[in-house]
């Protein structure tokens, strides 16, 4: 895992402000000021969903092997057949005009995170090898519930790399008990002890 934060679908989440934090509140700015911000947090949802749930899509926004023109048509295009409205569209063509689509899902959680600290939820940011159950879902709300977290709003992301277990980011604090890192604690500690 990178020193930097959790990974999202193959990309690292910068665990500081800076770019990711500030296009963030841009929108959320941008969309408070137009009355629409519950339009924005619903379509920013809906927009992670795609990411995550498209291979495709997120090949596309990655790649830097694609034309940046090419790219914005290709995203305008999909945003267009999802019917996505123009705020979040010319949102993502800002974006992909500055050549930050590579990281437009941690735009997305940034968002998120953001709207769930003005309205006083604490966001977990759970990676998972495979997708949580409902059973899951509802035993670690618990938890952090337990934990003093209070009202929490949990972003799942799959992450089949971790082999098993869960990490969890909430705001500084990193919850790691993925099978892939006690692996590697394991190996730390046998090169060690040789």
């Amino acid at each position: 895992m990178a020193s930097d934060g959790p990974r999202i679908q193959g990309t690292t989440i910068s665990s500081g402000g800076g770019l990711v934090d500030r296009y963030a509140a841009a929108l959320y700015s941008l969309a408070d000021d137009q009355g629409a911000l519950d339009a924005a947090v619903s379509e920013m949802e809906g927009l992670g969903q795609l990411i995550d749930q498209s291979a495709d899509f997120r090949r596309l926004i990655q790649s830097p092997l694609i034309d940046v023109n090419q790219a914005r048509l290709a995203v305008f295009a999909v945003l267009d057949a999802q019917g996505f409205t123009k705020l979040v569209r010319d949102f993502v063509g800002v974006i992909a005009n500055n050549r930050r689509l590579n990281v437009l899902r941690q735009i997305v959680t940034a968002f998120s995170t953001l709207v769930a600290q003005k309205r006083g939820v604490v966001t977990a940011q759970v990676a998972s090898a495979t997708p949580l159950s409902d059973l899951q879902r509802q035993q670690l709300s618990a938890r952090l519930i337990e934990a003093g977290y209070g009202t929490v709003k949990i972003l799942e992301q799959v992450e089949p790399d971790l082999l098993g277990g869960l990490v969890v980011r909430i705001g500084a604090r990193l919850y790691d008990t993925s099978l892939k890192s006690r692996l590697q604690r394991l190996q730390y500690a046998m090169k060690g002890a040789a």
